[in-house]
Protein backbone atom coordinates (compact mmCIF):
# COMPACT_ATOMS: atom_id res chain seq x y z
CA UNK A 1 0.00 0.00 0.00
CA UNK A 2 0.96 3.43 -0.65
CA UNK A 3 2.55 5.18 2.53
CA UNK A 4 -0.03 7.34 4.85
CA UNK A 5 2.61 10.33 4.19
CA UNK A 6 2.09 9.68 0.32
CA UNK A 7 -1.60 9.75 0.85
CA UNK A 8 -1.43 12.60 2.79
CA UNK A 9 0.67 14.62 0.50
CA UNK A 10 -2.34 13.61 -2.16
CA UNK A 11 -5.23 14.75 -0.30
CA UNK A 12 -3.50 18.22 0.38
CA UNK A 13 -2.44 18.71 -2.95
CA UNK A 14 -5.60 17.42 -4.66
CA UNK A 15 -7.33 20.31 -3.92
CA UNK A 16 -9.65 22.30 -0.86
CA UNK A 17 -12.76 19.47 -1.88
CA UNK A 18 -10.68 16.43 -1.55
CA UNK A 19 -10.04 16.55 2.42
CA UNK A 20 -13.67 17.09 2.51
CA UNK A 21 -14.55 14.55 0.45
CA UNK A 22 -12.21 11.87 2.38
CA UNK A 23 -13.98 12.57 5.75
CA UNK A 24 -17.99 12.45 4.00
CA UNK A 25 -16.36 9.19 2.17
CA UNK A 26 -15.05 7.70 5.95
CA UNK A 27 -18.37 8.43 7.31
CA UNK A 28 -20.47 7.08 4.82
CA UNK A 29 -18.40 3.51 4.85
CA UNK A 30 -19.14 3.47 8.44
CA UNK A 31 -22.74 4.50 8.35
CA UNK A 32 -23.52 1.58 5.30
CA UNK A 33 -21.36 -0.90 7.88
CA UNK A 34 -23.28 -0.37 10.24
CA UNK A 35 -26.82 -0.51 8.69
CA UNK A 36 -27.24 -4.30 8.83
CA UNK A 37 -27.96 -5.77 11.58
CA UNK A 38 -25.13 -6.10 14.90
CA UNK A 39 -23.17 -9.18 12.73
CA UNK A 40 -22.73 -8.15 9.44
CA UNK A 41 -22.32 -4.80 11.03
CA UNK A 42 -19.42 -5.53 13.04
CA UNK A 43 -17.49 -7.58 10.41
CA UNK A 44 -18.47 -5.35 7.32
CA UNK A 45 -17.30 -2.48 9.77
CA UNK A 46 -13.71 -4.29 10.75
CA UNK A 47 -13.37 -5.12 6.76
CA UNK A 48 -13.91 -1.19 5.94
CA UNK A 49 -11.45 -0.14 8.89
CA UNK A 50 -8.80 -2.03 7.93
CA UNK A 51 -9.15 -0.83 4.11
CA UNK A 52 -5.48 0.99 3.83
CA UNK A 53 -5.27 4.52 2.40
CA UNK A 54 -8.29 4.68 0.21
CA UNK A 55 -6.19 4.80 -2.46
CA UNK A 56 -9.03 3.76 -5.21
CA UNK A 57 -11.23 6.54 -3.48
CA UNK A 58 -8.55 8.76 -3.52
CA UNK A 59 -8.08 8.47 -7.44
CA UNK A 60 -11.66 9.07 -8.19
CA UNK A 61 -11.92 12.47 -6.43
CA UNK A 62 -8.63 13.81 -7.70
CA UNK A 63 -9.87 12.86 -11.13
CA UNK A 64 -12.89 14.59 -10.69
CA UNK A 65 -11.82 17.58 -9.63
CA UNK A 66 -13.49 19.92 -7.49
CA UNK A 67 -16.81 19.12 -10.23
CA UNK A 68 -19.65 16.43 -9.77
CA UNK A 69 -19.36 16.09 -6.47
CA UNK A 70 -22.12 13.74 -5.25
CA UNK A 71 -21.60 11.22 -7.83
CA UNK A 72 -17.57 11.48 -7.50
CA UNK A 73 -18.41 10.64 -3.52
CA UNK A 74 -21.01 7.86 -4.44
CA UNK A 75 -18.33 6.37 -7.02
CA UNK A 76 -15.62 6.40 -4.37
CA UNK A 77 -18.00 4.93 -1.78
CA UNK A 78 -19.02 1.83 -4.64
CA UNK A 79 -15.33 1.38 -5.62
CA UNK A 80 -13.79 0.81 -2.06
CA UNK A 81 -16.86 -1.35 -1.02
CA UNK A 82 -16.04 -3.35 -3.82
CA UNK A 83 -12.47 -3.41 -2.76
CA UNK A 84 -13.26 -4.96 0.45
CA UNK A 85 -16.00 -6.89 -0.96
CA UNK A 86 -13.15 -8.83 -2.83
CA UNK A 87 -10.63 -8.87 0.26
CA UNK A 88 -13.32 -10.78 1.78
CA UNK A 89 -13.87 -13.37 -0.61
CA UNK A 90 -10.08 -13.65 -1.39
CA UNK A 91 -9.94 -14.64 2.15
CA UNK A 92 -12.64 -17.26 1.97
CA UNK A 93 -11.06 -18.77 -1.12
CA UNK A 94 -7.86 -18.75 0.23
CA UNK A 95 -8.58 -19.92 4.19
CA UNK A 96 -6.08 -16.88 4.88
CA UNK A 97 -5.87 -15.97 8.54
CA UNK A 98 -4.34 -12.15 8.82
CA UNK A 99 -5.03 -9.59 6.46
CA UNK A 100 -2.86 -6.45 6.81
CA UNK A 101 -1.70 -7.79 9.79
CA UNK A 102 -5.09 -8.26 11.16
CA UNK A 103 -7.86 -11.67 11.34
CA UNK A 104 -9.84 -11.88 8.33
CA UNK A 105 -13.25 -12.13 8.47
CA UNK A 106 -13.16 -16.09 8.01
CA UNK A 107 -11.05 -16.59 10.40
CA UNK A 108 -12.67 -14.53 13.13
CA UNK A 109 -16.38 -15.23 12.38
CA UNK A 110 -15.93 -18.21 9.59
CA UNK A 111 -17.01 -19.15 6.02
CA UNK A 112 -20.70 -18.25 6.29
CA UNK A 113 -20.14 -15.06 8.06
CA UNK A 114 -17.14 -14.17 5.66
CA UNK A 115 -19.21 -14.90 2.46
CA UNK A 116 -22.48 -12.96 3.50
CA UNK A 117 -19.72 -9.60 4.89
CA UNK A 118 -18.44 -9.65 1.20
CA UNK A 119 -21.66 -10.02 -0.39
CA UNK A 120 -22.72 -7.67 1.40
CA UNK A 121 -20.32 -5.06 0.69
CA UNK A 122 -20.29 -5.96 -2.73
CA UNK A 123 -24.39 -5.45 -3.24
CA UNK A 124 -24.19 -2.12 -1.23
CA UNK A 125 -21.49 -0.54 -3.58
CA UNK A 126 -23.92 -0.91 -6.34
CA UNK A 127 -27.07 0.25 -4.23
CA UNK A 128 -25.06 3.44 -3.37
CA UNK A 129 -23.62 4.18 -7.21
CA UNK A 130 -26.98 3.93 -8.70
CA UNK A 131 -28.66 6.50 -6.03
CA UNK A 132 -26.77 8.38 -8.76
CA UNK A 133 -28.58 8.25 -11.54
CA UNK A 134 -25.71 7.27 -14.23
CA UNK A 135 -25.96 4.46 -16.11
CA UNK A 136 -23.06 4.99 -17.40
CA UNK A 137 -21.00 5.02 -14.36
CA UNK A 138 -23.00 1.71 -13.18
CA UNK A 139 -21.77 -0.03 -16.71
CA UNK A 140 -18.05 0.72 -15.40
CA UNK A 141 -18.02 -0.39 -12.52
CA UNK A 142 -20.06 -3.55 -13.46
CA UNK A 143 -17.22 -4.24 -16.33
CA UNK A 144 -14.71 -3.94 -13.61
CA UNK A 145 -16.32 -5.97 -11.26
CA UNK A 146 -16.50 -8.83 -13.97
CA UNK A 147 -12.51 -8.46 -15.18
CA UNK A 148 -11.99 -8.86 -10.63
CA UNK A 149 -14.00 -12.70 -11.15
CA UNK A 150 -12.58 -13.50 -14.36
CA UNK A 151 -8.76 -12.29 -12.75
CA UNK A 152 -10.04 -14.39 -9.75
CA UNK A 153 -10.36 -17.22 -11.90
CA UNK A 154 -7.63 -17.52 -13.99
CA UNK A 155 -5.47 -17.18 -10.85
CA UNK A 156 -7.02 -20.42 -9.47
CA UNK A 157 -6.80 -22.32 -13.11
CA UNK A 158 -3.20 -21.16 -13.31
CA UNK A 159 -2.18 -22.11 -8.88
CA UNK A 160 0.99 -24.68 -9.03
CA UNK A 161 1.86 -24.24 -12.87
CA UNK A 162 5.06 -23.05 -13.23
CA UNK A 163 4.65 -22.71 -16.91
CA UNK A 164 2.60 -19.48 -16.00
CA UNK A 165 3.95 -17.24 -18.88
CA UNK A 166 4.83 -13.62 -18.41
CA UNK A 167 2.31 -12.33 -20.54
CA UNK A 168 -0.76 -14.57 -19.06
CA UNK A 169 0.69 -12.85 -15.51
CA UNK A 170 0.31 -9.69 -16.98
CA UNK A 171 -3.33 -10.38 -17.97
CA UNK A 172 -4.19 -11.99 -14.28
CA UNK A 173 -3.12 -8.26 -12.66
CA UNK A 174 -4.85 -6.62 -15.44
CA UNK A 175 -8.25 -8.31 -14.29
CA UNK A 176 -7.50 -8.93 -11.02
CA UNK A 177 -6.15 -5.50 -9.98
CA UNK A 178 -5.47 -2.69 -12.73
CA UNK A 179 -9.12 -2.90 -13.90
CA UNK A 180 -10.50 -1.74 -10.76
CA UNK A 181 -8.26 1.35 -10.35
CA UNK A 182 -8.96 2.08 -14.07
CA UNK A 183 -12.78 2.34 -13.08
CA UNK A 184 -11.61 4.74 -10.05
CA UNK A 185 -10.24 7.30 -12.65
CA UNK A 186 -12.93 6.73 -15.22
CA UNK A 187 -15.46 7.35 -12.58
CA UNK A 188 -13.84 10.08 -11.52
CA UNK A 189 -13.22 11.81 -14.94
CA UNK A 190 -17.07 10.68 -15.45
CA UNK A 191 -18.21 12.84 -12.71
CA UNK A 192 -16.12 16.02 -13.57
CA UNK A 193 -16.46 15.77 -16.79
CA UNK A 194 -12.70 14.90 -17.78
CA UNK A 195 -11.04 12.70 -20.51
CA UNK A 196 -12.18 9.73 -19.66
CA UNK A 197 -10.54 7.16 -21.69
CA UNK A 198 -6.76 8.64 -20.76
CA UNK A 199 -7.53 8.83 -17.40
CA UNK A 200 -8.54 5.30 -17.45
CA UNK A 201 -5.89 4.24 -19.09
CA UNK A 202 -3.33 5.79 -16.59
CA UNK A 203 -5.53 4.60 -13.33
CA UNK A 204 -4.85 1.07 -15.62
CA UNK A 205 -0.89 1.37 -15.61
CA UNK A 206 -0.33 2.34 -11.98
CA UNK A 207 -2.73 -0.19 -11.43
CA UNK A 208 -0.58 -2.97 -12.80
CA UNK A 209 2.66 -1.73 -11.11
CA UNK A 210 0.73 -1.28 -8.04
CA UNK A 211 0.12 -5.12 -8.19
CA UNK A 212 3.55 -6.08 -9.87
CA UNK A 213 5.47 -4.20 -6.92
CA UNK A 214 2.87 -6.00 -4.07
CA UNK A 215 4.42 -9.64 -5.43
CA UNK A 216 7.96 -8.24 -5.12
CA UNK A 217 7.16 -7.15 -1.30
CA UNK A 218 5.51 -10.80 -0.89
CA UNK A 219 9.18 -12.11 -1.55
CA UNK A 220 11.04 -9.24 0.00
CA UNK A 221 8.73 -8.83 3.24
CA UNK A 222 9.16 -8.43 5.81
CA UNK A 223 6.10 -9.53 7.49
CA UNK A 224 5.77 -6.45 9.85
CA UNK A 225 5.76 -4.46 6.72
CA UNK A 226 3.27 -6.44 4.74
CA UNK A 227 0.30 -7.88 7.20
CA UNK A 228 1.25 -11.61 6.01
CA UNK A 229 3.82 -14.40 6.16
CA UNK A 230 6.81 -14.02 3.59
CA UNK A 231 6.24 -15.70 0.78
CA UNK A 232 2.80 -16.36 1.32
CA UNK A 233 2.07 -16.24 -2.79
CA UNK A 234 4.56 -19.47 -2.94
CA UNK A 235 2.37 -20.97 -0.36
CA UNK A 236 -0.74 -20.65 -2.10
CA UNK A 237 0.96 -22.04 -5.44
CA UNK A 238 0.70 -18.50 -6.99
CA UNK A 239 2.98 -17.72 -9.53
CA UNK A 240 4.26 -13.89 -9.49
CA UNK A 241 6.59 -12.61 -11.89
CA UNK A 242 9.20 -12.25 -9.58
CA UNK A 243 9.02 -15.99 -9.33
CA UNK A 244 8.93 -15.83 -13.36
CA UNK A 245 12.11 -14.15 -13.75
CA UNK A 246 14.60 -16.29 -11.15
CA UNK A 247 13.36 -19.54 -12.89
CA UNK A 248 14.56 -17.97 -16.14
CA UNK A 249 17.54 -16.76 -14.68
CA UNK A 250 18.08 -20.03 -12.03
CA UNK A 251 18.99 -23.62 -13.41
CA UNK A 252 18.48 -24.41 -9.51
CA UNK A 253 14.90 -22.90 -9.24
CA UNK A 254 13.90 -23.82 -12.68
CA UNK A 255 13.50 -27.28 -11.40
CA UNK A 256 11.70 -25.67 -8.44
CA UNK A 257 8.16 -28.18 -7.32
CA UNK A 258 6.06 -25.50 -5.76
CA UNK A 259 3.95 -27.72 -4.36
CA UNK A 260 7.13 -28.71 -2.21
CA UNK A 261 6.71 -25.39 -0.53
CA UNK A 262 4.57 -25.85 2.30
CA UNK A 263 5.78 -24.11 5.41
CA UNK A 264 6.88 -20.60 5.87
CA UNK A 265 10.31 -21.53 6.95
CA UNK A 266 10.22 -23.19 3.49
CA UNK A 267 8.70 -20.36 1.77
CA UNK A 268 11.46 -17.66 3.01
CA UNK A 269 14.10 -19.90 1.73
CA UNK A 270 12.45 -19.77 -1.53
CA UNK A 271 12.06 -16.16 -1.42
CA UNK A 272 15.97 -15.80 -0.75
CA UNK A 273 16.68 -18.05 -4.13
CA UNK A 274 14.54 -16.02 -5.74
CA UNK A 275 16.02 -12.33 -4.50
CA UNK A 276 19.56 -13.80 -5.03
CA UNK A 277 18.90 -13.96 -8.92
CA UNK A 278 17.85 -10.10 -8.76
CA UNK A 279 14.47 -11.07 -10.12
CA UNK A 280 13.04 -8.62 -7.21
CA UNK A 281 15.07 -5.60 -8.93
CA UNK A 282 13.66 -6.43 -12.36
CA UNK A 283 10.14 -6.81 -11.15
CA UNK A 284 10.50 -3.61 -9.52
CA UNK A 285 12.21 -1.94 -12.96
CA UNK A 286 8.91 -2.88 -14.96
CA UNK A 287 6.81 -1.43 -12.66
CA UNK A 288 8.62 1.69 -12.45
CA UNK A 289 8.48 1.91 -16.46
CA UNK A 290 5.10 1.37 -16.05
CA UNK A 291 4.86 4.40 -13.36
CA UNK A 292 6.63 6.67 -15.96
CA UNK A 293 4.66 5.89 -19.01
CA UNK A 294 1.08 6.55 -16.63
CA UNK A 295 2.78 10.09 -16.10
CA UNK A 296 4.28 11.07 -19.22
CA UNK A 297 0.63 9.90 -21.04
CA UNK A 298 -1.58 12.22 -18.65
CA UNK A 299 -3.98 14.43 -20.43
CA UNK A 300 -3.58 18.29 -20.35
CA UNK A 301 -5.22 19.10 -17.06
CA UNK A 302 -5.33 21.95 -14.29
CA UNK A 303 -1.69 22.26 -12.27
CA UNK A 304 -3.45 21.01 -9.13
CA UNK A 305 -5.00 18.21 -10.48
CA UNK A 306 -1.56 16.61 -13.08
CA UNK A 307 0.28 17.61 -9.49
CA UNK A 308 -2.06 15.23 -7.64
CA UNK A 309 -2.42 12.38 -10.32
CA UNK A 310 1.46 12.37 -10.28
CA UNK A 311 2.09 12.02 -6.75
CA UNK A 312 -0.50 9.12 -6.70
CA UNK A 313 1.27 7.36 -9.47
CA UNK A 314 4.56 8.41 -6.92
CA UNK A 315 2.91 6.83 -4.09
CA UNK A 316 2.50 3.30 -5.41
CA UNK A 317 6.45 3.20 -6.03
CA UNK A 318 7.03 4.98 -2.37
CA UNK A 319 5.33 1.99 -1.23
CA UNK A 320 8.06 -0.49 -1.93
CA UNK A 321 11.23 2.54 -1.25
Amino acid sequence: MASAEAVAAVVEAGGAHVPALMRELEARLAALAASHGRVLGEHAGATIAAGGKRLRPLLVFVSAGPAGRDLALRSAVAVELVHSATLVHDDVLDAAVLRRGRPTVVAAGGRAVATATGDLLFSRAFAELAGGGSTEAVRLLSDASSALVQGELLQREDAWNLGTTRERYLRRCDLKTARLFDAACRLGALAGGGNVELLGEFGRRIGLAFQLLDDVLDVSGPAERTGKHRGTDLLDGTVTLPLIIARERSPALGGLDLRAVRTPEQAETACDAIAATGALEAARADALAMVAEAKADLPALPETQQAALELVADGVVDRYS
